[in-house]
């Protein structure tokens, strides 16, 4: 998964300049005839990294499918969103193109680029907050399939944990106390980057979503029986704060991918994050032997929460309404929701599919995979509160900084995001 920032993803506000942009489109548009008579289906994404693994992919395809051609073009991640606008919006775009997930979709849909795909494709079974994500917001209905989902957790380097006589936490105590213990020996307990605000609503999760009642909480704020100033979500955010002192030291001078390198560098013994790390930690250091947990509940956390695995649909695929081969493209993101296409999500992108029922070769990412399907919850704030501006993850990776920085507390972090999300946000009852 590309970083999930905010500035990358804003740009989806530019489709009303996609006709200005038009020149900048890249060329070879949708419904292209190849020399040998066949359909040519072109397929952009902002996954440059995946290339070779979805041409892999799309090769399997034609070898079911003669007559059809997939031209697989990956772009820049942060200039996707642009790039994309700009080709919807004329005649050069993709036929099918990857788009984004929950909130940041529906420019898309409001500009008619996309076709509606009820009845076309059948999400049946599959579970509701991905489905979401591939959803229009005011109209209800589906414009894509979801390609992968993303869960964030706690990774850990399982040999520091046996070398200071620890194994994971299944308790508050237990985890605190492994913190305690790793410091005293020399090592970082907890790598953060806060000098990259968008990685803290993740921190966030992973440290305390049992604390605000994770999919409890999800129900509640969203039918207005409680919103971010709830006494418990207000815990949850003085939880980061609380354990400032396992993190790096002047934690928010601390990039992102700092804290990778003291993970990988064996400096530091764990590190929040989400799936989409996994293959990046592994490169890094094939050495370290690496394991997943959910933090156990702090103190005080709502009756019957649990610890969790946050997740969330990453992206989907979709229908260009100018696509001039409609059909063939459909008949592609049809089969994106086959067990087939998402096997082999699995096994070459190492991703966890969105599709139900596949399996993972990859320990790990059965883990993930399996501790989001036997207690998963939502990741709150990008499902459910990144339909308007200011957006509720811009809002709290801002906040906990200022927090990490001693300028506020959790309750003014807590009463800014309340606010700032109530600019845009309705409950529904």
């Amino acid at each position: 998964m590309t970083r999930l920032t905010s500035k990358a993803l804003a740009a989806t506000t530019l489709v009303g300049l996609a006709a200005a942009l038009a020149a900048c489109a890249p060329s070879g548009g949708s419904g292209d005839a190849g020399g040998d008579g066949r359909t040519t289906l072109t397929v952009w994404s902002w996954r440059v990294e995946d290339e070779a693994a979805y041409k892999k992919i799309f090769a399997a395809y034609e070898k079911q499918h003669t007559d059809v051609s997939v031209d697989f073009k990956a772009f820049k991640a942060t200039e996707y969103n642009k790039i994309l606008a700009t080709g919807l919006a004329g005649s050069d775009g993709p036929d099918v193109p990857q788009v984004r997930s929950y909130g940041q979709l529906q420019t898309t849909v409001a500009s008619k680029s996309l076709v509606p795909l009820d009845g076309k494709v059948d999400l049946t079974g599959w579970d509701e907050n991905i489905v979401a994500s591939a959803k229009g917001k005011e109209d209800g209905k589906i414009y894509s399939v979801p390609f992968a989902r993303q869960t964030v957790q706690m990774f850990y380097n399982q040999g520091l944990f046996e070398k200071n006589g620890l194994r994971a936490p299944t308790t508050w105590d237990e985890f605190t106390a492994a913190n305690t213990k790793l410091a005293g020996a020399g090592v970082i307990p907890i790598a953060v980057g806060a000098k990259d605000d968008w990685t803290l609503p993740i921190v966030h999760e992973v440290l305390a979503a049992p604390r605000f009642g994770g999919k409890a909480f999800q129900d509640q704020v969203m039918s207005g029986a409680k919103d971010f100033t709830s006494p418990d979500w207000v815990a949850s955010v003085e939880v980061v704060k609380s354990l400032e002192k396992y993190m790096p030291k002047n934690v928010t001078g601390v990039a992102a991918t700092d804290a990778q390198t003291l993970f990988s560098a064996e400096k530091a013994a764990m590190i929040p994050g989400g799936s989409f790390d996994l293959a990046v930690l592994q490169k890094a250091n094939p050495a370290v032997q690496i394991g997943v947990f959910q933090v156990p509940p702090p103190p005080g956390s709502p009756s019957g929460s649990e610890a969790t695995t946050p997740g969330w649909a990453d992206g989907n695929f979709g229908v260009s309404t100018k696509s001039k081969n409609q059909a063939a493209a459909t008949e592609l993101v049809k089969w994106m929701s086959t067990k087939e296409f998402g096997q082999m999500v699995a096994d070459d992108i190492k991703q966890i599919s969105a599709v139900p029922g596949v399996e993972f070769s990859d320990p790990l990412l059965k883990t993930m995979n399996d501790n989001y399907t036997n207690s998963g919850s939502p990741y709150l704030l990008l499902t459910d509160f990144r339909y308007g501006a200011p957006s509720g993850t811009d809002l709290l990776g801002k906040g906990l900084q200022q927090l990490l920085l001693g300028s506020k507390d959790a309750k003014a972090v807590s009463t800014e995001l309340d606010t700032g999300v109530k600019t845009w946000f309705k409950p529904t009852s």
